[in-house]
């Protein structure tokens, strides 16, 4: 997006989580088989995300655990009707061209409804070190715009060199492709999200902290004479009262065994990374019931990798939360909860009504805003 632009956005991208990785539980660490990942799991959160009106939803990628991410949002193509599906993607997995055609296809599936969640992290089995990685990233990512914007794939890097016609892989969405979502903490992602993404996402941090990872964005997208715009990934535990919200939190804990919850924490290809670190710290830096800030619960993070708090209170505490990260500037949220089928019910009931949502694509010019939708099943849609 470049930076001149002058367009505004009014409200914000309510996403869900589609725990594809093995990661649902009733109670943090218990390891329930009934929520073991699975089609039939998976399958029915988003399809509630759908019919409930949230925008999107994430369909995380692992080898460890879980299921194959651009399988699963094939899958889901005909199964949903309005909400966007933003899929990971391991840059370097898979040939880049094919790539380019798998992301083309899925895109026409979805008339316009598939978004990018771009992951630079080593390859199972594999070792890069971190510049290398975002190498390999960056030419991946340079390969797809050529794809989607241009008449030929002319391309000459480290990893890749290719000279290919493009017609064979133009996605649904003409104008500049799916967006990409990027999260990222090093140097070398911050810069490479600075001049290629459209969404930093960002993990749980105070507040203050947030706005420190913002602005850094900004002065380096201002660079590129882009403009990114910032999303955050984020439990959520909604509940009538905050006393019954931090009973429920406090609860998810209960039948946790720590040497298990590091196991848990450690099995992600991604768990020695700089964002991981900063989530172990902001932990450390919460009081005795894991709280960093009113509201914001670091306790999820004892059993998981990756995103480690939540945002926790009543229907009201959570509107107001949420709202003040809009006006820092946050227009993307994704939320996710124990077990997520539940808690995406409880959360659209309690506050997602409440709120005025958008989709991101269509806010930032990728498919028309008239682009036709199958009506929702029920639920809010501002």
């Amino acid at each position: 997006m470049n930076i001149n632009s002058k367009s505004q956005i009014d409200g914000a991208e309510i996403s869900w989580f589609a725990p594809l990785c093995d990661g649902d539980d009733d109670f943090l660490g218990n390891r329930n088989p009934a929520y073991k990942s699975s089609w039939e799991n998976t399958s029915s959160i988003v399809k509630t995300a759908d019919q409930l009106g949230y925008r999107n939803v994430l369909c995380p990628s692992s080898y460890q655990v879980g299921q194959d991410t651009l399988a699963f949002v094939a899958s889901m193509a005909p199964l949903t009707k309005k909400i966007n599906l933003l899929a990971a993607i391991r840059c370097g997995e898979v040939h880049p061209p094919m790539l380019a055609r798998y992301i083309a296809t899925l895109d026409h599936m979805l008339k316009g409804r598939l978004t990018i969640n771009i992951i630079s992290s080593d390859l199972p089995g594999t070792k890069l070190n971190s510049n290398e990685r975002y190498t390999r990233s960056r030419e991946v990512i340079e390969i797809l715009k050529q794809a989607w914007n241009k008449d030929q794939i002319n391309f000459q890097g480290d990893y890749y060199k290719f000279l290919l016609p493009s017609a064979p892989v133009k996605p649904y969405q003409q104008n500049g492709g799916p967006l990409l979502y990027f999260g990222g903490y090093s140097a070398e992602g911050v810069n490479l999200c600075a001049e290629h993404c459209d969404v930093y996402l960002m993990w749980p941090e105070t507040e203050k902290k947030l706005q420190e990872l913002m602005d850094n964005m900004k002065e380096k997208a201002a660079v590129y004479r882009r403009t990114v715009q910032f999303g955050l990934r984020v439990h959520v535990i909604v509940r009538e009262t905050e006393k019954e919200a931090r009973a429920y939190a406090d609860g998810l804990l209960s039948k946790l065994d720590l040497d298990l919850g590091n196991d848990l924490r450690n099995r992600s290809q991604d768990a020695t990374s700089l964002g991981v670190a900063r989530q172990s710290q902001l932990r450390e830096q919460s009081d005795d019931k894991y709280y960093i800030e009113p509201n914001l619960w670091t306790g999820i993070g004892l059993a998981r990798s990756g995103c480690g708090a939540a945002l926790v209170g009543n229907p009201d505490q959570i509107v107001a939360k949420l709202e003040h990260y809009i006006e820092m500037g946050i227009h993307s949220f994704i939320l996710s909860g124990y077990p997520h089928q539940s808690e995406c019910e409880l959360f659209g009931q309690y506050v997602l009504p409440r709120l005025k949502t958008i989709s991101l694509p269509e806010v930032l010019g990728r498919i028309p805003k008239d682009t036709p939708r199958s009506p929702l099943g029920k639920g809010p849609r501002n």
